[in-house]
């Protein structure tokens, strides 16, 4: 009975895949482009059902676009103390011929909460990106970035900032010499 119940499904299984070949191919390439996006490994194909399929490059969009200036793209926030918090402003500059969105700003990790101008920035217009880093917990060199979308070419930029952060005493470390 099992044997029949499982040749049944077998068969209808293999009769709607034919169907869905070019679905599962557009999905396959999907996951991969989010992949990609996200930074994670594309599957292999000794994962079982997975296809290998490369995400196609972007192209630049037709038409006029902003241009992002920013005053300076790597801050280094010097030596602070393990569990201050600091912040820094990124200026930018819409140098383009067309409003400049920024859709994004995604921080390397959790220590970091950056703020954004949230408006359209007309041609000439300037804005910022806000960088906020909680150093608690963060002893040490400190290298983290943020990762800005917006509606230019390419459509990614990133931003960084560098701290040494000096860790608080304890009963390992003792106190710190200053």
């Amino acid at each position: 009975m099992k044997a029949k119940l499982i040749l049944v499904l077998i068969a209808a299984v293999s009769f709607t895949a034919c169907k869905d070949r070019d679905a599962e191919k557009k999905i396959a390439a999907l996951e991969a482009r989010i992949n990609s996006l996200e930074g994670k490994k594309s599957p292999t194909p000794s994962e079982p059902g997975k296809e290998v399929v490369s995400p196609e490059a972007e192209v630049k969009p037709d038409g006029p676009l902003p241009e992002m200036q920013i005053d300076q793209t790597d801050y280094d926030f010097g030596v602070i103390k393990e569990g201050e918090k600091v912040s820094h402003v990124y200026k930018i500059k819409n140098t383009g011929v067309a409003p400049l969105i920024i859709q994004d700003a995604k921080p390397s990790c959790g220590c970091t909460a950056p703020d954004w101008t949230r408006t359209p920035i007309p041609p000439g217009g300037e804005g910022f990106v806000k960088a906020e880093f909680d150093s608690n917990g963060k002893p040490n060199a400190q290298n983290k970035t943020i990762t800005v979308t917006a509606n230019t070419w390419p459509k990614t930029t990133r931003l960084t900032f560098k701290a040494m952060v000096t860790p608080k005493p304890d009963a390992q470390n003792g106190p710190v010499r200053k």
